[in-house]
Parts: C-alpha cells; structure tokens; sequence
C-alpha cells in the first residue's frame, strides 16, 4: 500500500509540475489578503499548514459539515505570477485532487473527501515544493519534506 501512495504522490506532483491539473486555473487569481478561507470557503477552518521556505504558506482545511478537505497555497507577497501548484490525496480512497499553474497570489482550491481518513498534501511555488504525508491522523506520524528541484 505504501508504494502505490507513493507512486501516486509523486504521480500529482509530477501532474502540477507539469500543468496537467489545470482545470481550476481560472480561480487562482491575484487578491489582496487572501487567506485559506477566502480561497476554499468560510465553512472550511485551518487544520494545518506548512511553509515553503518564505516564498508562501501551503495550508489544509476541513469542512466538518462535509467531510471535505480543502489546499491551498499562498504567496507571502503577491505580485508577478510565478509557477506554483497545491495537491491533496486521500490513500485509502485514492482520491486527489489540485492545482497548478502561473499565479500571482495563489493556487486552489483543491478539494477531497477526508473524513475518518489519513490525508497527503503540499504545494510549491518556484522550485520550492513542500509534501505532508499521512497528516491529521491518529494512527501515523506525519512526515515533512521541503525540497529545491
């Protein structure tokens, strides 16, 4: 199990990286003080966040009333667009979800259905990727990697 997570973690990041995942594209826009709630909905609270170096803030929400989780990446200080992605991935359903693009503020929404799940996210912006495995679960300890490609 722990190889086809891997296997498909890499595959959506490889997909932002790439572009592949840009159907939500036209959501990411520039905005003066974004925040994770103004980029997934009011309804959805920070459960946790991590930072890509200073560039920005990757962030996870939940929405209790629906179970879904929600990414989103934020650009410390906005300004000319730069590549940038977010990604969320549920293993045990094997559902994921992102985006990825050039972007001035943000990237998101992205979202899954989490509830009663481990969830794997992050984001990048540049060469800056950062990725959260097995985050917000009881059973597992979660693992932080940020690195430079």
């Amino acid at each position: 199990m722990r190889i086809k997570r891997n296997v498909a973690v890499a595959g959506a990041f490889t997909a932002l990286a790439v572009g592949a995942t840009t159907m939500l594209a036209t959501t990411a826009s520039a905005a003066p003080n974004v925040t994770p709630q103004s980029v997934c909905g009011s309804a959805y609270k920070t459960v946790n966040s991590a930072p890509i170096s200073s560039l920005g803030t990757v962030y996870l929400t939940y929405n209790s009333s629906n179970g879904k989780n929600c990414v989103a990446t934020i650009r410390t200080n906005p300004g000319k667009a730069k590549d940038m992605g977010t990604y969320v991935y549920v293993p045990d359903t094997d559902e994921w979800a992102g985006d990825s693009g050039r972007y001035t503020s943000y990237a998101g929404p992205g979202y899954v259905y989490g509830k009663g799940h481990c969830v794997s996210w992050g984001g990048n912006i540049d060469n800056v990727y950062v990725s959260v495995d097995n985050s917000n679960c009881a059973s597992l300890k979660e693992h932080r990697v940020t690195e430079v490609r």
